[in-house]
């Protein structure tokens, strides 16, 4: 049987207004859901114009890339921006960034009865621009500060020492050398991040602190010098991020990958944090979304990374039949456009003026009708 046409019509109103209602409610979800991965916004943060885009690198535990490849980096950077700013009479914007690796679990004791262990965690640059934490107390340390001796330590750790989390400035030590505490943060509270995070609570430290460490100092020529030298130094980089003027769609991200092709360096996940969790990037990924579960590498990735790769996981189908709630509407709309087009054809002018008038006629029978029931 036959569906009459204004039944016709009302059951087609009804699915698209189903699936843009549908299309709201995903969107909302995807977005409340990529919101909560903070730390993949920094750039917006840092540049509000959005003229540039985050980029996150990493490597193996057993890679080679070292501070040194990281500066040769950062001069190819700087050198395409200055071409490209020379180009157009300009200043060549600046380019921060951050490094980091772990360094290994260590026994943290302090000045009173406190104790316990802790994850740690050398980190260069402005590291700490590129985190979502939450400060407690205490401020975040330098690469600029005199003394590379401060740490930045967990909540759940600052209680295990001191029973509190307004303890900057005390002195803790990390397997017996003396730090002292520059800042304290809140554990993770996200839950993806919770999950991924390890219950063992973290300790940052510069680089130039973790050589100190004999972590570092009994690691031989995996993290720098040979021998047990008190000069050794810590060079070894599993995660480089930096935040890029983008003058040309898609310039960050392909002037960083063409380092590392020219260099032949392999097994390196390179991120453009900037666009991960666009709608059209995540729905494109729904048919692969496989390959954002299974690790088929040797990369290390930090706890922030994971969550954001669970994430990612998630939001895929989300996005995914967010699109396709779409195709519905999209078809109603150019089944209408043609309809409109073989009505004028057919009609012509005279045709689309009676319709025009045919219609301020019924809305203004429906006022009159209104008016006269009040």
């Amino acid at each position: 049987m036959k569906l009459k046409k204004p039944l016709l019509c009302a059951v087609i109103a009804g699915a698209n207004a189903l699936s843009l209602v549908t299309a709201l409610a995903l969107t909302l979800a995807g977005s409340h859901l990529a919101n909560s991965q903070g730390y993949n916004r920094t750039a917006q943060k840092w540049d509000h114009d959005g003229e540039s885009t985050q980029v996150s690198c990493f490597f193996p535990d057993d890679s080679s890339f070292t501070t040194d490849n990281m500066n040769a980096l950062r001069v190819k950077i700087r050198n395409e921006l200055t071409a490209i700013a020379s180009d157009n009479h300009g200043n060549v914007p600046e380019v921060p960034d951050a490094y980091s690796t772990p360094i290994g679990s260590a026994y943290v004791t302090c000045d009173s009865l406190g104790k316990g262990d802790a994850d740690i965690t050398a980190v260069g640059g402005e590291f700490f621009l590129f985190r979502d934490f939450k400060l407690l107390s205490g401020a975040y340390f330098s690469d600029d500060d005199i003394m590379q001796d401060g740490a930045v330590i967990e909540r759940s750790l600052a209680w295990s020492l001191y029973g509190s989390s307004n303890i900057a400035g005390q002195l803790i030590y990390i397997d017996g050398v003396q730090f002292y505490i520059s800042g304290v943060i809140d554990d993770p509270t996200d839950k993806y991040e919770k999950r991924t995070a390890d219950e063992t609570p973290r300790v940052y430290v510069s680089y130039k602190g973790a050589e100190s460490l004999p972590q570092v100092q009994y690691s031989g020529n995996m993290y720098g010098d040979y021998g047990m030298s008190s000069q050794t130094k810590l060079s070894k980089v599993t995660c480089y991020e930096c935040i890029v003027y983008d003058p040309v769609e898609n310039f960050a991200y392909s002037t960083i990958t063409k380092y590392f092709k020219d260099l032949n360096f392999s097994n390196i996940n390179i991120v453009n944090n900037t666009e991960r969790f666009s709608p059209w990037t995540m729905a494109k990924a729904y048919k692969n979304r496989s390959d954002l579960a299974i690790r088929k590498d040797t990369v290390v990735f930090p706890y922030w990374e994971n969550a954001s790769r669970i994430a990612e996981f998630k939001l895929s189908p989300i996005y995914f039949w967010r699109t396709a709630c779409f195709v519905l509407p999209l078809i109603t709309a150019i089944w209408l456009i043609c309809l409109a087009f073989r009505f004028v054809k057919k009609k012509g002018l005279s045709g689309v003026s009676a319709l025009i008038e045919k219609y301020k006629k019924t809305a203004y029978d429906r006022k009159q009708k209104k008016a006269n029931i009040q």
